[in-house]
C-alpha cells in the first residue's frame, strides 16, 4: 500500500505520528472564523480535505465538526517541516500553529508557523470529498458518512440539539429524568417482538425492554408527580424506513392529570420545538409543508373505522378485524401494527397531511393500560399523534385501577401471541398500592427527528442503524 510506504518514510523522518499524546488547541475552527482577529496566534487541528502545491508554497483546508478552514505552508516558514508538508494526505489528521490573516479575495487562512501530524489516513477518502453515494455503504461506514459530508454532520448535530431541547422542556415543568431497566425479566408495556437473552449469573432469561412505562408507573406510585426518560427500547421486528428494532423514545407521566392535558403539552413542546430549529411553526417534510401551530385536528378513529368498515364501538375485536378483512379482502390474520398502517393509509386518503392530527377514541380492547371514557366504556381516553402520516407518539389516561388492570393484562395475554404469557404481577402488586390518576405520553424520537429535518429514512437520524453482517 503506497500510503503505508509513505508513513514509513514519515516515522523515519519526522517520527511516529500515532505516538502524540495530545495535542491542546486554542479554539475550534468554527470558534477561530467567529472571532477572527488579523494577525492573531492560534493553534488548531483538523483532517485535510483539500490540498494544492505551489513549489515552495502550497494551500489546504482543514476542517473539524464545527467547520473548515483554510491554510498556507510555506518553505520560508516552516523550514524542513515543509517537507512533511508536502507528504501529506487528504484525510490525514493535523495540528497547526500560526498565525491568522485574509488572502487577497478576503478568504480567512492561517500562516502556518508550526506543524504537527497527529494521524495518517490509509485509505482514499470517499468521492473526492462529493459524499458517500451508495446508501448500504452510507449506513454501514458512518463515519465516511460523516467525514465526506457536512450536511450529515449537521443532521446529527441538530439530533444532539432536538434532544437538549426536549429534556431542557420537561425540566423547566418539573419533571425528574430517570432510569428505568433495560434488562427485564418480563417484556411489559407495549406491544412487540422482544430481543431474548440469557443471564448467566441468575440462570434465567432476561429481555431487553420494549418500553419502560411499567417502571415508570412504579415512580408514581412511590411518591413521583411528574418523571420521564429518554430511553432506548427494542423490538424484535422487521426493518424499513420507519422502523428500527433499536429506537429512541421519551416516556413522560405527570399525576393527577389526563390525556387532554398531554394533547395540550404534545402541541406545545412539539410547536416550541420546531420554532427553534427553523425559526417559525413551519417544517417541510418530504413535499408537504406541515404548519405546527396549535390547536391541531382531531379524527375519531372509531368514526374513521366505522364509515369505511361498518364497525361499532361495541364490537369486539374478533369483530373488528373480521370486517376490516372482509372490506379489504384479506384472509391472514391482522396484528395491531398492521391496523395502524391501515390507520395511517385512511388519515392520509381522507385528510390533508399539511398539519399534525390527533386520533382519538381508539377501541378499549387496544389499550389495556388505558382508562376508558366515562360515558362510554367501549372507548378508551387515548390518542396517537400523526405527523406527515407517521405515528409520533401515543398517549392515554392511565388506568390505576388494580384489579380492573389485571382484568385487561390477562385477556391481552390470551391473544397476545409476541410477548410471553407471564404477568407482572409486582406491577400490579404496586397498583394495590395506590397509584394517583395520571397521563402518560410516549414520543418516538427518531420520528420525530426525521420530520423536523426532513429526512426519508429513521436510518438517516440513527447514527448506527443495525444490517445485515455483510459476509
Amino acid at each position: 500500500m503506497e500510503t503505508v510506504d509513505k508513513l514509513k518514510r514519515i516515522i523515519e523522518q519526522f517520527g511516529n505520528p500515532f505516538k502524540e499524546k495530545k495535542f491542546p488547541k486554542t479554539c475550534s475552527i468554527g470558534e477561530a472564523l467567529e472571532n477572527f482577529e488579523e494577525n492573531k496566534e492560534i493553534i488548531l487541528a483538523g483532517r485535510l480535505i483539500t490540498k494544492r502545491e505551489h513549489g515552495k508554497s502550497s494551500f489546504a483546508h482543514i476542517s473539524d465538526i464545527t467547520g473548515k478552514i483554510q491554510v498556507y505552508a510555506q518553505l520560508n516558514t516552516l523550514g524542513e517541516q515543509y517537507q512533511l508538508f508536502k507528504e501529506l494526505d487528504l484525510g490525514d489528521i493535523i495540528g497547526v500553529g500560526g498565525s491568522l490573516f485574509k488572502t487577497r479575495t478576503g478568504e480567512p487562512t492561517v500562516l502556518i508557523k508550526e506543524l504537527h501530524l497527529l494521524a495518517k489516513c490509509l485509505h482514499p477518502l470517499p468521492e473526492k470529498w462529493h459524499g458517500l453515494k451508495d446508501v448500504e455503504t452510507r449506513y454501514r461506514q458512518r463515519y465516511l458518512d460523516l467525514i465526506s459530508s457536512p450536511e450529515v454532520r449537521e443532521v446529527f448535530i441538530k439530533r444532539t440539539q432536538i434532544i437538549d431541547f426536549i429534556r431542557d422542556y420537561f425540566n423547566r415543568l418539573d419533571y425528574y429524568e430517570v432510569e428505568t431497566p433495560m434488562l427485564q425479566h418480563i417484556p411489559r408495556g407495549a406491544r412487540g417482538n422482544p430481543f431474548v437473552s440469557e443471564y448467566n449469573a441468575l440462570d434465567c432469561n432476561v429481555y431487553l425492554r420494549i418500553a419502560p412505562e411499567l417502571f415508570l408507573k412504579r415512580l408514581l406510585v412511590g411518591g413521583f408527580d411528574k418523571v420521564y426518560e429518554i430511553n432506548r427500547n427494542f423490538r424484535n421486528e422487521g426493518l424499513s424506513t420507519r422502523h428500527s428494532p433499536e429506537f429512541t423514545m421519551l416516556e413522560a407521566y405527570c399525576t393527577y392529570e389526563d390525556y387532554e392535558y398531554m394533547m395540550r403539552l404534545c402541541e406545545d413542546l412539539i410547536a416550541s420545538l420546531v420554532n427553534r430549529i427553523h425559526g417559525k411553526l413551519e417544517l417541510t417534510y418530504k413535499d408537504i409543508t406541515i404548519d405546527v401551530s396549535p390547536p391541531w385536528r382531531r379524527i375519531s378513529f372509531a368514526e374513521l373505522f366505522r364509515k369505511e368498515f361498518g364497525v361499532e364501538d361495541t364490537d369486539s375485536q374478533e369483530e373488528v378485524i373480521e370486517k376490516v378483512k372482509r372490506k379489504l379482502k384479506v384472509s391472514v390474520a391482522l396484528s395491531r401494527s398492521q391496523i395502524l398502517n391501515i390507520t395511517e393509509e385512511l388519515i392520509e386518503k381522507h385528510y390533508p397531511t399539511d398539519r399534525p392530527v390527533f386520533v382519538i377514541d381508539f377501541f378499549s380492547w387496544m389499550s389495556p393500560l388505558a382508562k376508558t371514557k366515562a360515558d362510554n366504556p367501549h372507548i378508551a381516553e387515548r390518542f396517537e399523534l400523526f405527523m406527515a402520516g407517521l405515528e409520533v407518539a401515543n398517549s392515554y389516561s392511565e388506568l390505576n385501577d388494580p384489579i380492573e388492570q389485571e382484568r385487561k393484562l390477562k385477556q391481552q395475554i390470551n391473544i397476545e401471541e409476541e410477548l410471553p404469557r407471564k404477568l407482572d404481577e409486582d406491577f400490579l402488586l404496586s397498583l394495590q398500592y395506590g397509584m394517583p390518576p395520571a397521563a402518560g405520553l410516549g414520543i418516538g424520537i427518531d420520528r420525530l427527528i426525521m420530520i423536523i429535518l426532513n429526512q426519508p429514512s429513521i436510518r438517516d437520524v440513527i447514527l448506527f442503524p443495525l444490517l445485515k453482517p455483510q459476509k
